[in-house]
């Protein structure tokens, strides 16, 4: 078994390891410009060119992949020469980068084109501090310094060559100038959890995935300890009924719940118990990141709506593989032999029949997490899958790649956890 689980891991990681390029690619690769999505059409080349170079995708792809992945604060500091550390903005409790330059947390800005220092105080204020005495030559002759900006950058300035900056408001476009010649967005990499900044929020990525996570983690933890208990005890019974009323019934019913969209089950459900019984809320609002625990009302009809979806599917995989497993000559022995039904059921049949319904189960886990969109939005539940739409529209590569490899990670866990329940269900795994 040992061998079998470590198979199992090592596969596990050279998917992730696979699909992390494949999505990069197909994320920041191949669906063109970017900017374009972000700026809109009306945007003119300039404009985009300048904020392609602050989001540092005038890099080379592989670059920006391992930026992606490991991070690219060790290459920031070969070319800044000191440390750059990450310290928490007391006001906004995010995380920030600053230069340690002997022990003094120190940041850069061009004023009038020159260099001006700002120095961390204890509490968070800043001190200005000239530096335009910090310039050094490099091999063309010019003037340049490397160092940490304001907003989260190492950036490269050049003398009397400050570069026009467009930057994105609210209220439109700003044109700047001393701006950097070349950018390089700090992150720490995605697998030491940084996973960079949300290009449509302009908040950690981190910082505003997680509530999203959670609520889908406790909308789908719900729905999943309701739907697949019930279902499966559904399948078992209509499985070891094969052919009566009752299994025509569950059968029928299943069938009924599976075919209808969710779409269609949760406008029925908030007409029925939000408008007419008024038993639960017809209109979820949210008014904070905590409304599901303040109050838990708000998640009846969305679980209500997953299981009505899942329940019917899982129920019948179990029902069929049920009554294949009820046709067996050791089943119809046991009850040659005068065995109890109830001890056929439970000591003989069941656990071979859940061997085929557990790759459902671990399936639809995956599905219950990341494929919920469409109830999200239906109820206007701020989960994951929501989140990954939105901010595919807006075009938020950091925020998308972040999300889905979240899902890719949460499906080849789940696959590792299949395997561990087939270990557990059929003891002859344990010998191959």
């Amino acid at each position: 078994m040992t061998r079998f689980l470590f198979r199992s891991a090592v596969s596990t990681l050279v998917t992730m390891f696979l699909v992390s390029i494949t999505l990069f690619y197909f994320v920041e690769v191949g669906s063109g410009d970017v900017t374009v999505k972000i700026l809109g059409i009306e945007s003119t080349a300039e404009q985009r060119a300048s904020y392609r170079a602050q989001l540092g995708l005038d890099a080379p792809a592989w670059q920006r992949y391992l930026d992606w992945l490991i991070g690219n604060d060790f290459r920031a500091e070969a070319l800044v020469g000191h440390p750059l550390v990450t310290v928490k903005n007391e006001v906004t409790g995010e995380s920030e980068w600053w230069a340690d330059v002997d022990g003094t947390l120190t940041r850069w800005k061009l004023e009038n084109g020159r260099l001006v220092a700002l120095i961390r105080r204890p509490g968070g204020a800043s001190q200005t501090v000239d530096a335009d005495d910090a310039w050094r030559r490099d091999e063309n002759g010019r003037e340049i310094f490397w160092g940490v900006d304001t907003k989260n950058n190492a950036v490269m300035w050049v003398r009397g060559e400050g570069e026009t900056v467009w930057v994105r408001t609210k209220a439109g476009f700003r044109k700047e100038g001393d701006g950097p010649r070349q950018y390089i967005p700090l992150r720490k990499g995605l697998l030491r959890g940084d996973a960079g900044l949300s290009l449509q929020t302009g908040r950690p990525v981190a910082v505003t995935l997680f509530p999203r996570v959670r609520n889908t983690f406790v909308l789908a933890g719900i729905a999943f300890l309701v739907v697949m208990p019930l279902a499966l005890f559904l399948g078992v019974i209509a499985g070891s009924n094969e052919g009566r009323r009752l299994d025509r019934t569950i059968s029928v019913v299943g069938l009924t719940l599976t075919a209808t969209p969710e779409f269609v089950t949760g406008i029925f459900l908030i007409l029925i118990f939000g408008i007419w019984l008024k038993v639960a809320p017809a209109v979820a609002v949210f008014m904070s990141p905590n409304a599901i625990f303040e109050d838990p009302t708000l998640l009846i009809l969305p679980v209500l709506t997953l299981t009505a979806v899942e329940m019917g599917y899982v129920a019948r995989m179990t029902r069929a593989s049920m009554v294949e497993v009820m046709d067996k000559p050791y089943i119809r022995t046991a009850f040659i032999k005068g065995m109890p039904w109830r001890r056929v059921i439970i000591h003989h049949a069941l656990r071979n029949a859940l061997m085929a319904p557990i790759t459902i189960i671990m399936l639809h886990v995956n599905w219950l997490v990341g494929g919920v969109v469409v109830v999200e939005t239906i109820f206007g539940f701020p989960g994951m899958g929501r989140y990954i739409y939105e901010s595919a529209i807006f075009g938020d590569i950091n925020a998308v790649e972040a999300a889905a490899m979240l899902l890719v990670a949460l499906a080849v866990v789940t696959r590792l956890l299949g395997d561990l329940a087939y270990t557990f269900l059929n003891p002859r795994i344990r010998y191959t």
